[in-house]
């Protein structure tokens, strides 16, 4: 990564991957935030008041390979693009620096509530989904899919627990996607994404970013990265989002 965090994280509490099994949130209210990088350093700089970062094989900054499934016709991506409050995502996701390797599907419901259930597996397949795999998904799902690969997604992950409250804070930097013979980036943007209790009614984090005058933006890496892959997508409902990036970008 291009920046360099560690005379910040020097005034963090430091708190290791097992001891957060509590603040793990599989059922959850989730909310992201966007922002140009150049702003990361003094935000880092303020929340370690509030915060603990996790540690994860003495690393304070993880690395993150995401593979994402859907159907041949992008039935997952139009589910978020139509604004369906029901929509599921699936996807392996690798924790690179731990070694650890997941098949992942997240469910939101209509409640605006995000569950994810996940299994643990050996790697990534390069050969499609196994018997055990695609009916673990459609159990989750309750429809039965063919589901085929799309796009690999990498980024840097840095994982905070709020000192106090049940709440999870993530930060992306670097985030790149390749699929075939496209490649790209998303260079200086930064995806917080709080995770909390629903009955948690505010937060450190939104606080402090509201002095930074950052407001809450819904974004789907998924999404926003099968947009820049596939130019034949449906994507008029979000025009708008897209405008905001390239301005963030351009700050």
């Amino acid at each position: 990564m291009s920046l360099n965090f560690n005379n910040f994280f020097n005034s963090y509490e430091k708190v290791p991957l097992a001891a957060i099994k509590e603040v793990n949130l599989m059922s959850r209210v989730d909310e992201k935030f966007v922002f140009h990088q150049s702003q990361l350093s003094d935000i880092i700089s303020q929340i370690s008041r509030y915060y603990k970062i996790v540690i994860i094989d003495k690393k304070m900054i993880q690395e993150y390979n995401t593979h994402y499934l859907d159907t041949i016709d992008k039935l997952f991506f139009h589910q978020h693009h139509n604004g369906q409050y029901t929509r599921n995502k699936v996807r392996f996701r690798e924790y690179v620096d731990s070694g650890l390797c997941f098949l992942e599907v997240k469910k939101k419901n209509n409640k605006k509530i995000t569950v994810k259930k996940r299994i643990r597996v050996d790697s990534i397949p390069s050969n499609g989904l196994t018997i055990d795999q695609k009916e673990y998904i459609d159990t989750i799902i309750g429809s039965n899919n063919i589901l085929t690969s799309q796009q690999i997604v990498n980024f840097n992950r840095m994982t905070f627990v709020h000192k106090e409250n049940l709440e999870r804070l993530t930060i992306d930097i670097n985030l790149s996607y390749s699929f075939k013979n496209h490649k790209g980036q998303f260079k200086n943007l930064v995806i917080a994404e709080l995770k909390k209790n629903k009955s948690q009614p505010t937060s450190d984090f939104k606080k402090i970013l509201k002095q930074h005058k950052i407001k809450s933006l819904r974004f789907s890496k998924y999404c926003m990265t099968t947009l820049q892959i596939d130019k034949n997508v449906k994507y008029n409902r979000f025009k708008e989002k897209l405008l905001l990036i390239k301005k963030i970008l351009k700050t």
